[in-house]
């Protein structure tokens, strides 16, 4: 199974001190190499990376630290970064044989959530994403950037980032099918390039399924407190949260 990571983004909130944010590094090791070694560490060999801001940089990286994973890793350049990421995604589509794990370059995770994750059965048209239902009193999201989502009955109803309702977290750890394509040009058709806009296309045919997180640890380092609690998890030093 290929993995695709979306790097596309500036990172504005890290940027006064990381350029690019996908090689900022956490604990001595770049972000991006990270969230491949938590893939590599469940078998997947072969990774899809769609940069965008200073793209040549990801290019120059990203070979070396796949050389040191033993994994194999493309890098595609979205000139369109700019816009929602929905287009980041698209950018992939021709490099993506079949079924793939999608992954965001900022969000680090207990590598048994990605495990989980792919063991899901998931249809030939659908699309699962891992939701974290602890909505009260989370240690470490901020609700102001979080994505939102809610579930019934382990479908996705609705995700974004206002969603007034909602009973879990987008985990940014997505097991997907060739469907998301389809339903993100149809979201570009219908005024929004977001990758949630193509997330709400499946949810209403009943084709975005959600897999509990089980309370396992992941954080979307977006942010200096994040990077820290992102550095001391790493350490070994972070509540299992």
């Amino acid at each position: 199974m290929q993995c695709l990571i979306i790097a596309a983004g500036r990172g504005s909130r890290l940027a006064h001190r990381f350029p690019l944010k996908p090689l900022a590094p956490v604990a001595g090791t770049p972000l991006i190499e990270r969230v491949m070694a938590l893939a590599a560490g469940q078998g997947i060999r072969e990774f899809v990376i769609v940069g965008g801001y200073r793209c040549t940089e990801l290019e120059t990286f990203v070979p070396q630290a796949a050389a040191r994973l033993g994994v194999t890793a493309t890098v595609l350049d979205n000139a369109e970064w700019r816009r929602e990421n929905g287009y980041s995604v698209l950018a992939a589509r021709d490099a993506i044989r079949g079924g793939f794990v999608m992954l965001m370059a900022d969000h680090l995770f207990d590598g048994r959530l990605l495990g989980a994750v792919l063991d899901a059965a998931v249809g030939g048209d659908q699309v699962a994403l891992a939701v974290d239902a602890r909505v009260a009193a989370h240690p470490h999201i901020d609700l102001d950037d979080v994505t939102k989502v809610l579930v019934r009955d382990g479908r996705i109803v609705e995700i974004g980032k206002c969603l007034a309702a909602y009973n879990g977290f987008d985990t940014g750890i997505f097991r997907c099918t060739p469907a998301l394509f389809a339903a993100l040009e149809e979201s570009v058709r219908r005024g929004d390039g977001s990758l949630s806009g193509g997330i709400r296309v499946l949810a209403a045919r009943g084709d975005a399924l959600a897999l509990d997180s089980g309370g396992r640890f992941w954080i979307d380092v977006d942010d200096e407190r994040a990077l820290k609690l992102a550095e001391a998890h790493v350490a070994g030093g972070a509540p299992r949260f």
